[in-house]
């Protein structure tokens, strides 16, 4: 008789178990993707203002930003930038060198979350060029964000991030931070119009 597999069970405010380990795309809800998301800080929370600077405010700069760097894209290819760190609802925005120190254990589990939300939302994995495009947006959010919240010089984000790309005022706007409830929805609104 064989073991059975390590589970791990979530439960969402939505009344969904999620297995962290092997997600179903029936137990994922964007509901709760918006939630968490609003809740979960960037930056540690280590940012100025009155309010968190969360996941789910990052994700709609990144949006912003796909729409200047990939014009025309369709809304498919602006939801892959919405929902580029979607699986941070559960398990939490880990920085960097932490990612780098537990290495693939945590990029597998993110890896499947991802997946399963892309089949939950009718998504296919990303080409080649929209995968660069993402990993290019969230680079220059992560630039306006260090820059102007969390207290990087200049020349310190450029280090980790690279050169400062110039983007419209009402793209860098959104790196003001915002009340958990407008964040959240902010995130849902564009998500619905993003999905039709």
């Amino acid at each position: 008789m064989s073991a059975r597999p390590p589970r791990a069970w979530q439960r969402m405010l939505s009344g969904r178990r999620l297995d962290l380990l092997d997600p179903s795309p029936l137990d994922i809800e964007i509901a709760d993707i918006a939630h968490g998301l609003a809740r979960v800080a960037r930056w540690n929370g280590q940012t100025a203002g009155p309010h968190v600077f969360s996941v789910a405010q990052h994700s709609l700069l990144v949006e912003a930003i796909g729409g200047e760097i990939l014009p025309g894209a369709s809304p498919a290819q602006r939801l892959e930038f919405l929902l580029h760190d979607a699986p941070e609802y559960v398990i939490g925005d880990i920085i960097s060198p932490f990612k780098a120190a537990i290495g693939d254990s945590y990029k597998a589990v993110e890896r499947r979350l991802l997946t399963a939300i892309r089949r939950r939302f009718g998504l296919d994995a990303p080409g080649p060029v929209l995968a660069r495009c993402v990993k290019r947006a969230d680079r220059i959010a992560a630039h306006i964000e260090a820059t102007r919240l969390a207290g990087f010089a200049e020349e310190e984000a450029a280090r980790y991030f690279g050169r400062r790309e110039e983007m419209p005022p009402a793209v860098t706007a959104l790196a003001e931070p915002w009340p958990t409830a407008e964040v959240q929805a902010r995130y849902l609104a564009r998500f619905h119009a993003l999905a039709g």
